[in-house]
């Protein structure tokens, strides 16, 4: 099956990045969102985006004029237009919202697309019992997605060969590497660094080290690019707790309990950089 015409559902932070990248290959994007208010400020986060590819000399600014003339604005999912050959998922890490995404898109959108979902954690064969089984895969692109080359493809219990393939394909056009996961919770990015996270705040929690000691460790000591602490802000503790709740569930096992600590700082909405406040202050 040839991709030409995407739709990508949802314009946050994973949403405006894999609607940018698609448009930056090539490939005319329905960016679909709530409303207008959403909308222009996922297209004011791809523009400032493009300007910094344009001041590292990667794109120019004609490149960026005919990039954004690819993305298309959809108020509403109801409007997402029929002949659309791949549905991008991007919304909230919560799987009954997916799945009312899903069922919604199901009789509106040609019978012969592949439905694909940005989830980081949740089941592929759970969300795919709502639309073509055969037809849905999990793309789990990683933040920032101009930036990041990993794309995680999940194979649902019913994901065909030839869906797969054409999703395989698709990614090396948009100028990542796929990596073949099977479902499993967490796949294998956030199976690994989910724990990783979690020991981190548990130790802060205990009092072992203060946050800037912890995050110095990891990054002096094992080399990573930021601390664990930091990169929890990062992707929002909201998002870290979401994932976390699922491994829990999922392989029913106690190493993977949420510590107290992120459950609190959720509960009282430090999420991290979106909020201005997590284990670190951003304001």
């Amino acid at each position: 099956m040839e991709i030409n015409k995407v739709a990508v559902i949802g314009g946050g932070t994973m949403g405006n990045g894999i609607a940018h990248v698609f448009a930056m290959s090539g490939f005319e994007v329905n960016l679909v969102e709530l409303n207008k208010t959403l909308l222009d400020k996922a297209i004011g986060t791809i523009s400032k985006n493009l300007d910094r590819q344009i001041k590292k000399e990667t794109i120019s600014e004609n490149d960026k004029k005919e990039i954004l003339q690819r993305i298309n604005p959809v108020e509403g999912i109801n409007n997402t237009p029929s002949n659309t050959d791949l549905v991008v998922e991007a919304i909230i890490e919560n799987k009954k919202a997916k799945l009312d995404i899903f069922n919604t898109l199901q009789p509106l959108i040609k019978s012969d697309s592949i439905f694909a979902s940005n989830t980081s954690s949740i089941s592929i064969t759970e969300l795919s019992v709502s639309a073509r089984p055969d037809k849905f895969i999990g793309m789990h692109f990683m933040n920032p997605v101009p930036v990041m080359k990993l794309v995680e493809l999940i194979r649902g219990y019913s994901t065909s060969d030839e869906t797969f393939n054409t999703v395989k394909e698709l990614s090396a056009k948009l100028g990542k590497i796929p990596v073949e996961v099977f479902d499993y919770p967490g796949f294998i990015a956030n199976r690994i660094l989910m724990p990783m996270i979690n020991e981190a705040i548990f130790a802060l929690m205990e009092g072992v080290a203060s946050k800037e000691d912890i995050d110095t460790v990891m990054k002096l000591g094992m080399n990573h690019p930021m601390g664990p602490l930091t990169l929890a802000d990062f992707i929002g503790l909201d998002v870290c707790l979401a994932i976390l709740e699922v491994l829990y569930t999922g392989f029913n096992d106690p190493k993977y309990r949420p510590c107290p600590l992120l459950k609190k700082m959720v509960a009282a909405k430090k999420f991290g950089r979106k909020s201005g406040e997590g284990f670190f202050n951003y304001e």
